[in-house]
């Protein structure tokens, strides 16, 4: 159930008004919003919290970079750096942000580069002479960075706190209206469980209002094969079966709700240790980990997710038990009801239409 704080209601009403405007300048062209002749896929959504932007972005960085030179651009929230910034092998997590160098060390051939000026980043891509070959370019939560008009859109809707049944900042998680999902040309409704009825498929559908330009598809999380963080360990989730292994559950991540949920089906005893999103460990932060492991009945691992291990494998302080037992469980987007080559085919269509040396579309 989604909690609303009702008693800051009136400030949803003020931040509301504030929103409007802003859009309303937007859509009426006193405020310009840039398209630019390329290929420009936006990921992003209207809420605060996961809805899980990093995996459908290396989603797309699958689908897209055997065949064309794929640029990911991030604002790189939280890094200890300013300006524009393209990443090299030798970047690290404080200076390009946790997601942007999870995405640079999974996928080294695409260029990952941050800014906050997105406008400026996408023309730093295809101006300077390192970059200037990109020929698709992803944007990482730009839903809200009107100042630049996305070729195509990409909405994502998180199916356990559905947008149509939340309201606004603050007594909210909405950074808009729901009507703001007009601007999306595709919208995933995302983290599904593995089984939705056909009359709950129809119900989120009809709820979205969609318009005839828009396409609507569904994904869920599918899990890999687990790696040690500080080893060279490697076994399948469904192992933990076995030996009914207590699992600590480390997150700092948006929403780690979902995959508390879907680890429940490999092991019975789980002990979730939640961190914010986007937490910098620290220390004292690895000490609490140490006790909280040594706590748990034997046999006990540590599970976290790709983001995390981003910002605990360079923190010192942690026990030679927390060190032999942290593994990382990968996590990849599937999309369901056998429609995943609609969608590829859509996409690949887009970009093709839109290359920089073919006819740019109106």
């Amino acid at each position: 159930m989604i909690q609303i704080r009702g008693w800051l209601k009136p400030f949803s009403w003020l931040y509301g008004l504030a929103v409007d405007v802003r859009n309303t300048l937007f859509d009426m062209g006193v405020l310009p919003s840039v398209s630019y002749d390329i290929p420009i896929i936006c990921v992003g959504n209207i809420t605060v919290g996961g809805t899980g932007k990093t995996p459908h972005v290396e989603y797309l960085i699958r689908l897209l970079s055997s065949n064309y030179r794929v640029a990911v651009l991030s604002r790189g929230y939280r890094r200890r750096t300013k300006g524009y910034l393209l990443s090299t092998p030798a970047s690290t997590m404080e200076e390009i942000g946790d997601e942007p160098w999870q995405i640079k060390q999974k996928f080294p051939d695409v260029y990952v580069a941050v800014d906050a000026n997105r406008r400026r980043g996408i023309e730093r891509l295809m101006s300077d002479e390192a970059t200037r070959d990109v020929e698709v370019i992803l944007l990482d939560d730009a839903f809200q960075h009107r100042y630049v008009k996305p070729g195509h859109n990409i909405l994502l809707v998180d199916y356990s706190r559905f947008i149509t049944d939340d309201v606004l900042l603050p007594a909210g998680r909405l950074r808009e209206r729901v009507s703001s999902t007009q601007r999306a040309s595709t919208i995933i409704v995302t983290k599904c469980p593995q089984h939705i009825s056909a009359m709950g498929f129809r119900i989120m559908l009809t709820s979205l209002h969609l318009k005839p330009y828009q396409r609507i598809f569904f994904s869920s999380f599918a899990y890999g094969t687990m790696y040690q963080l500080w080893g060279s360990g490697m076994f399948e989730p469904d192992m933990l079966r076995k030996d009914n292994t207590h699992v600590l559950l480390l997150t700092g991540i948006g929403n780690p709700r979902q995959m508390e949920q879907d680890i429940r089906r490999f092991v019975q005893y789980i002990s979730p240790l939640v961190f914010p999103d986007h937490h910098y460990y620290t220390e004292q932060d690895a000490e609490a980990i140490n006790q909280a492991l040594h706590d748990l009945p034997k046999p006990h691992i540590v599970i976290t997710t790709e983001k995390d291990a981003a910002r605990l494998m360079h923190i010192k302080g942690f026990s030679q038990e927390v060190i032999q037992s942290t593994y990382v469980l990968p996590i990849e987007v599937r999309i369901m009801r056998d429609e995943k080559e609609k969608l590829d085919k859509m996409i690949n269509d887009y970009v093709r239409e839109n290359k920089r040396n073919g006819i740019v579309a109106p």
